[in-house]
């Protein structure tokens, strides 16, 4: 048994909803008491007791909003005044899916620290990988220091953005969310039991708990349509159990941001945001707030938040996450306040080679490690299952994929080129880079490769140019700064239309 890395699996595991057990009845999803493909009864132990649930529609999980999927404009279709050209306008569609509300605050993150640290005692290791990196408030020519120690713990600041989390850290934070949401959901259903002491690899896990790996302190298991046996454990098909939480994709995150929904009739956009919201201004033009800043940014060289006697965004530096006024969707700062990780590997030709439906880069295809009889391996010393990439030989006959890592997949470096120009030396063809070696010039690469992740929003720190929701910087899954916070998402399963 291992040490179980700190890292979320690259393939979301996608759950069919949740459902009360108590109002969920026991026929067809699409109301059908018979199959009608063998005429056989469902639901009925004389027949084999073959289980089907009454369909349903997925409840929103704690803290999120649900947004509507559509087609939209992604990409910049203003002027580019930084000429980087890295987000050309293309037609594109988001299915439904759910964002936060508001950034992810000190509070929750701290709630995350406290659940590692006590349920991880044999591996205290986990609880420091997991902290955030206090150190990002400091800059060598200003007194900052205060922010190292008070921001992140002091209560003052709890609703206030986690910052200083890198990339790897915002990802494990959303699995174990999963995780603390799915176990609470068993909870309430009376399925199991409240276990705080629950230790290292005794500690809840959804998919562990899916393949049989987890007991926990079970209240009371469902019952059996099978005649074999009087109850069983709950399954994916029970539709019980949520999605997985994620960081949104890039696609999504720009589609909730602009909120197009609120300029929308009969299926017809009348105006095109440049913001989150209409116009193309930054105060407020309701004859209540008028005048008053819509986002937290920097107005001018110098001038983080206005004169004394009238601080027009009333915050030095983050602002509280419900701070100013949401977008159509609901969602708070999606300009200005801190910038947000988001989940795509950063390329300037993404925009040309992405699918027009729900656009991402990043794909790593990865399997459950299994044993020799072909069963789920036994899970890590933190209660995770183990994930493997693919191999050459299990795709090699597949239509949509014959390889496992696709971060770097048409984005213009050798391995994707269409040339074969005698110009371009070696034998290594996957560099993991945008570009290769020139290897007759000896001019090097750029310092994009496959650890570099998208950020988007704008922030406390940064001109209203960034505040534009198809602005994209990058920076190493690795680091983190102290503008730089995050937000989950989670996929609508069935209808995409909300409830």
């Amino acid at each position: 048994m291992r040490i179980g890395k700190m890292k979320a699996a690259v393939i979301p595991v996608v759950f069919t909803g949740f459902a009360f057990l108590t109002s969920c009845g026991l026929i067809g999803g699409g109301g059908e008491e018979v199959s009608p493909t063998t005429g056989w009864r469902y639901n009925d132990p004389e027949n084999g007791g073959f289980e089907v649930k009454t369909a349903y529609e997925q409840p929103t999980g704690p803290g999120l909003v649900f947004i509507e999927g559509g087609t939209f404009t992604m990409g910049r279709v203003e002027q580019d005044v930084m000429y980087d050209w890295n987000n050309i306008p293309r037609r594109v569609t988001v299915t439904s899916f759910y964002m936060d509300e508001t950034e992810v605050r000190n509070v929750d993150y701290r709630e995350y620290l406290y659940w590692l640290a006590r349920v991880y005692k044999s591996y205290p290791e986990v609880y420091r990988q997991a902290l955030p990196d206090t150190l990002v408030w400091r800059s060598p020519l200003a007194y900052n220091e205060p922010y190292v120690k008070y921001y992140f713990r002091f209560p003052a600041y709890n609703d206030y953005p986690v910052v200083g989390v890198n990339w790897l850290q915002a990802n494990d934070y959303c699995s174990w969310r999963t995780d603390r949401v799915n176990e609470k959901i068993l909870i309430d259903e009376g399925i199991l039991n409240p276990d705080p002491n629950q230790t290292d690899e005794n500690s809840f896990n959804t998919e562990a708990y899916l393949a049989g790996q987890y007991e926990g302190n079970v209240n009371q298991n469902l019952p059996s349509l099978n005649p074999n046996q009087e109850s069983r454990r709950v399954t994916l098909e029970d539709g019980i159990l949520l999605p997985a939480y994620r960081l949104p994709t890039e696609a999504e995150w720009e589609y909730a941001a602009l909120a197009l929904i609120g300029n929308t009739y009969d299926e017809r956009l009348y105006e095109r945001r440049l913001y989150p919201w209409d116009g193309h201004y930054l105060r407020n033009a309701s004859r209540k707030y008028r005048g008053r800043f819509m986002a937290n940014f920097v107005r001018g060289n110098g001038d983080y938040m206005g004169l004394a006697g009238d601080l027009n965004d009333n915050a030095a530096i983050t602002a509280p996450v419900k701070s100013y006024w949401p977008n159509d969707y609901g969602l708070y700062c999606m300009a200005g306040n801190v910038n947000e990780w988001v989940a795509d590997v950063y390329r300037q030709l993404n925009s040309v080679e992405v699918d027009p439906l729900n656009p991402f880069r990043g794909n790593i295809y990865k399997v459950l490690v299994t044993d020799q009889d072909g069963n789920v391996a036994e899970k890590d010393s933190l209660g995770r299952l183990r994930y493997r990439e693919v191999t050459p030989e299990e795709v090699a006959d597949r239509y949509n994929y014959q390889k496992a890592d696709y971060r770097n997949y048409k984005d213009g470096d050798l391995q994707s080129a269409i040339s074969n120009s005698d110009d371009w030396k070696g034998e290594d063809k996957g560099t993991g880079q945008m570009y290769a070696q020139d290897a007759a010039n000896n001019d090097f690469t750029t310092l994009v490769n496959d650890r570099a992740r998208v950020y988007k929003g704008g922030s406390w720190m940064d001109r209203a140019y960034w505040l534009i929701p198809s602005t994209r910087r990058f920076l190493d899954e690795r680091s983190a700064r102290a503008d730089i916070g995050f937000r989950c998402a989670m996929t609508r399963v069935g209808s995409p239309a909300g409830n």
